[in-house]
């Protein structure tokens, strides 16, 4: 079975550091969030893979090609308009077999596809829509659905208290090619606002999985910070590059820490990080590979993408560095967001 990953978004939520980035790209625990997504997906038996581009493709094409590196198989389209969701999925037709999984590529989530899976197959409809659990349903698209799981209806930001489930769109589906054929070509599309209404009022069934695990949209910088967080503290299990060298501190290879140096948990430290005398680094801090941290520097809080630049005696306070981006001497940052151009962007 193939995945159909929709990496098109903008991602305008977590500007400036996707101004120049697919959204799906931005790194997690060091490593860009797709690769995570590609690799648990080929961990549970998925190896073919089709990704939708439009926002910067060639980052995408550049560092994945044709998957062989990561041991998979990848196919691309591109959207020269914004296409939506469905519109994505119509743009891909010609690559995709007769059922196949879909993921938006932005939401971070570590879940068991299997039992999505085996849930389409014994029920019969043409679509399952992922679901997960939240405690507020009321920011998001709630479904009502019935005991056997199919969903009659979708309603959109409820007021509180008055949401039929707490059951929201996970941003995983399976779907059969028949659902394809309701979806014009060439046309922007939402599947969660019209395709999947109108597969219900056609009676095609619309079938809803809850999925149980790690789910969290990153769409916004405290948001992109919290899935660090959960990292740190391993509420999201996902994979952390380096050796623990004590509880709740991570360290990669031919990094140079100098005297003095506190490091208070947790903290994960990339590949070839050279941190100065006497800096203080964490709580929950991530440094990319490739960064300078020069002496009596402080870092709390903080993500620094590759090949950042930290001068003497900078502090820095909930802020989330892009690529090669700089904070000059004695500069004191608190919830800042800096980007480099272009020519910096590279990943």
């Amino acid at each position: 079975m193939k995945a159909l990953l929709l990496a098109g978004g903008l991602g305008t939520r977590l500007r400036p550091l996707t101004e120049q980035l697919p959204k799906p790209m931005a790194p997690v625990g060091n490593r860009p969030w797709l690769e995570h997504l590609i690799l648990q997906l080929k961990e549970q038996g998925i190896e073919e893979f089709v990704i939708t581009l439009k926002h910067y493709p060639e980052l995408i094409r550049s560092h994945f090609g044709d998957g062989s590196r990561l041991g998979v198989s990848i196919a691309y389209t591109v959207e020269e308009e914004a296409l939506g969701t469905a519109g994505a999925i119509k743009n891909a037709e010609h690559l995709l077999g007769e059922r196949f999984l879909v993921f938006n590529a932005d939401v971070i989530q570590k879940v068991d596809i299997l039992p999505l899976i085996e849930f389409h197959k014994q029920h019969g409809g043409v679509a399952t829509i992922g679901l997960t659990q939240v405690e507020d349903p009321s920011q998001f698209g709630v479904v009502d659905i019935t005991p056997s799981g199919r969903i009659l209806k979708f309603i959109e930001k409820p007021q509180p208290g008055q949401a039929p489930s707490d059951l929201i769109n996970a941003g995983v589906y399976l779907l059969d090619r028949q659902a394809l054929s309701l979806i014009p070509a060439g046309k922007e599309v939402s599947i969660e606002r019209e395709t999947f209404p109108l597969l219900i009022q056609q009676g095609l069934g619309v079938y809803g999985c809850h999925m149980r695990g790690y789910w969290l949209d990153m769409g916004t910088r405290e948001r992109y910070r919290k899935v660090h967080w959960d990292i740190l503290d391993r509420t999201f299990p996902l994979p952390i590059p380096g050796s623990e060298q004590r509880k709740g501190i991570w360290v990669g290879e031919d990094c140079v820490i100098g005297s003095g140096v506190l490091l208070i948990p947790p903290v994960l430290i990339g590949n070839r990080v050279h941190i100065g005398d006497k800096a203080i680094i964490g709580p929950n801090t991530v440094i990319g590979n490739d960064c300078r941290i020069e002496r009596e520097a402080r870092l709390s809080e903080t993500i620094l993408w590759d090949k950042c630049r930290v001068s003497r005696g900078a502090h820095l306070y909930q802020c989330v560095f892009g690529y090669e981006a700089e904070a000059g001497t004695g500069h004191v940052l608190y919830e800042a967001v800096v980007n480099r151009m272009k020519e910096a962007m590279t990943v």
